[in-house]
């Protein structure tokens, strides 16, 4: 075990509820002296399993109350981390909570949990795979309906029930190869090598085809990315503003007010979404606006998706600003429509125009449904669980890469080789073969008390 985690039979203790002030809070302990930690606060045994008890918690030093409330005991293996667990629910003031922890340290072996070593000991103890693991952290911070399906599906065991069925797949294709070099000097079905081809093959396509998926599961976690883009003074920031119901961005008549990138976090269908508003788009002035026009673009590059927005009062020709930023991932919007005249073009760039006016408000409403609809599209439930970290995507990556040796491999063993090290590098994102080197990695970003 590492010296992040301390040792595993160490008790740990922390604050399993959220900070803060609250009508209840939850004190977790989990290890060999949780049902000490019952006995220290109480002065009682430990409670039947699984039933809440009513319990006065009193100081350990002085006898004196602490508070009154609930005890629960979870003996182990049948608990969230497979070890004997106490929880105990408070009044959630901050003197209370405080007087609860500095109890607990009088506990043998006892230490404040690290971020995630509650969960990190359920996945040590067999109780969950690292998918599962990684979707407790998610389920913790899914802000949307999106986020809390797909955390919750994953944690459930989606990904690591997928995942799992091909390393399967490949493990019985390394049996057959492994055949094949034991037995090179017998008689062996003259479709042998052709078949183990023809599945390897097929596995290969199964996982290149679940990647190429545009992002999907990142993008629903993290956010969807739209970049509002333009030349200076189109009424960009004024746009941010109207989608965030606030003021969010500087709006001023001067150009080039915007000189840094300015994102607002929001929820539309569902999904989080990070809308950007951006530096205009023209022949710098200086060199900070020039900063501020190079982060333009490259916001605009990154994007999902691009708010392209045009001045309707003063209408370009399609010039090469619209064929630069007018795709397939582009909304084209034309704003200031309440004081242009009514003779707009239907579309721009060969993309439909959205007739706006930032400042009134005219036609957001079916720019808010035409871009909810967009999001939905790109990111809408498919059969398969989606793939959700850019840990599953290099491991999977890594198994492509060596399959497609194992196909061309000159000798047996080589190719027996390349399809060992694919069943290793999905074995590795759910956990099942050599991941002490990713363990830190996963469970850091954990907050305190899971």
């Amino acid at each position: 075990m590492d010296e992040r985690v301390g040792d595993m039979s160490d008790t740990i203790y922390a604050l399993a509820s959220g900070a803060g002030t609250a009508g209840v809070a939850v004190i977790r302990v989990s290890g060999a002296a949780a049902g000490q930690a019952i006995e220290l606060l109480t002065g009682q045994s430990v409670p039947e399993a699984r039933l809440a008890s009513l319990r006065r918690f009193r100081d350990p030093d002085d006898g004196t109350d602490i508070d009154q409330g609930i005890t629960l005991w979870f003996p182990g293996p049948a608990s969230f981390t497979g070890e004997d667990i106490a929880e105990f629910h408070v009044h959630g003031g901050l003197a209370v909570i405080e007087a609860m922890i500095s109890a607990l340290a009088h506990i043998d072996s006892g230490r404040l949990a690290e971020p995630g070593e509650f969960t990190r000991r359920a996945f040590e103890n067999g109780k969950l795979d690292l998918t599962s693991a990684e979707a407790v952290a998610d389920l913790i911070a899914a802000e949307t309906v999106a986020q809390r399906r797909q955390a919750l599906g994953q944690y459930d065991g989606a990904l690591a029930a997928l995942y799992d069925d091909w390393r399967r797949q490949l493990t019985a294709l390394l049996a057959h190869a492994e055949t094949t070099i034991d037995f090179s000097d017998e008689d062996l079905p003259e479709d042998t090598h052709t078949k183990m081809k023809y599945n390897m093959l097929y596995i290969k396509n199964q996982i290149s085809q679940y990647i190429d998926d545009e992002h999907r599961g990142e993008r629903i976690r993290s956010g969807f990315h739209v970049a509002i883009i333009g030349a200076p003074n189109v009424g960009k920031s004024s746009l941010l503003n109207r989608l965030a119901a606030r003021d969010a961005a500087i709006v001023s008549e001067t150009a080039g007010t915007t000189r840094d990138v300015i994102e607002v976090h929001m929820q539309l269908g569902g999904y989080a979404v990070i809308v950007a508003d951006t530096a205009g788009i023209r022949e710098a002035d200086g060199a900070i606006e020039a900063e501020g026009v190079r982060r333009a673009r490259k916001s605009a590059e990154d994007a999902d998706m691009k708010l392209v927005v045009f001045d309707a009062t003063a209408l370009p020709a399609l010039d090469d600003f619209a064929r630069e930023y007018i795709d397939d991932a582009a909304i084209v919007l034309l704003n200031k429509v309440d004081i242009a005249g009514a003779d707009l073009p239907p579309d721009i760039g060969g993309r439909p125009v959205h007739a706006v006016s930032a400042k009134t408000g005219q036609g957001f409403e079916a720019l808010l449904t035409a871009l909810t609809a967009e999001i939905q599209a790109r990111l809408e439930s498919t059969e398969q669980p989606p793939l959700t970290r850019a840990r599953h995507r290099e491991a999977l990556e890594a198994g492509i890469a060596a399959l497609g040796r194992a196909e061309t491999a000159t000798l047996p063993e080589l190719a027996a080789e390349d399809i060992r090290i694919a069943v290793r590098s999905l074995g590795r994102i759910t956990g099942r073969v050599d991941v002490e080197d990713v363990l830190d990695v996963i469970f850091r970003d954990f907050c305190i008390g899971k």
